[in-house]
């Protein structure tokens, strides 16, 4: 009887849950996830609303889970690693528009890059050799240097930038 009565309740405020969800994640999937974890968490402590409050119950739990979610560890680091691949992306526009054959290097050219590497003054130093010259990726670097991977990151787009800066000035004087 329990389970029937609940089934209607899902039945009836399922659409009101997604729109509270979706309007705060902006995520068609997360927010159809957080409407299943608020139904099955009222299913789990439906004995402590009463049946006039069901609404408004339901309502805050959507709010709630949603708002947990976009606090969530996890949430933070997929949004920093999609912030630094459009930041990536921007940035390969930006230095080489056109054929991916032009964005080869000479060796020469890789040896300023390298010395350039070699030059910049920490923290940005030691992140930038682990990730450009020995290719380790931000999870790796962050454990081997005992930092958070979100400042690992800042770092990396900081160097990348001052980088950048070095290779524009070379480019102008030669």
């Amino acid at each position: 009887m329990i389970l029937a009565k609940f089934g209607n309740i899902v039945e009836q405020y399922q659409r009101l849950l997604y729109t509270i969800c979706f309007q705060l994640v902006h995520d068609h999937h997360i927010a159809e996830d957080l409407v299943q974890e608020t139904f099955l968490s009222a299913y789990n402590h439906i004995d402590s609303c009463q049946e006039e409050n069901i609404r408004p119950w339901l309502a805050r739990i959507a709010a709630n889970k949603a708002k947990d979610h976009l606090k969530s560890a996890y949430n933070r680091r997929v949004l920093a690693t999609q912030d630094d691949a459009i930041k990536e992306t921007e940035c390969l526009n930006i230095a080489a528009p056109g054929n991916p054959e032009d964005l080869t290097v000479s060796a020469d050219e890789l040896e300023t890059i390298c010395q350039m590497v070699h030059g910049l003054k920490e923290p940005y130093k030691m992140v930038s050799e682990l990730y450009f010259l020995q290719e380790k990726d931000v999870d790796e670097i962050a454990k081997l240097l005992k930092r958070p991977s979100k400042t690992v990151h800042t770092q990396l787009y900081r160097a990348k930038r001052l980088l950048q800066q070095q290779i524009s000035e070379r480019s102008v004087r030669g």
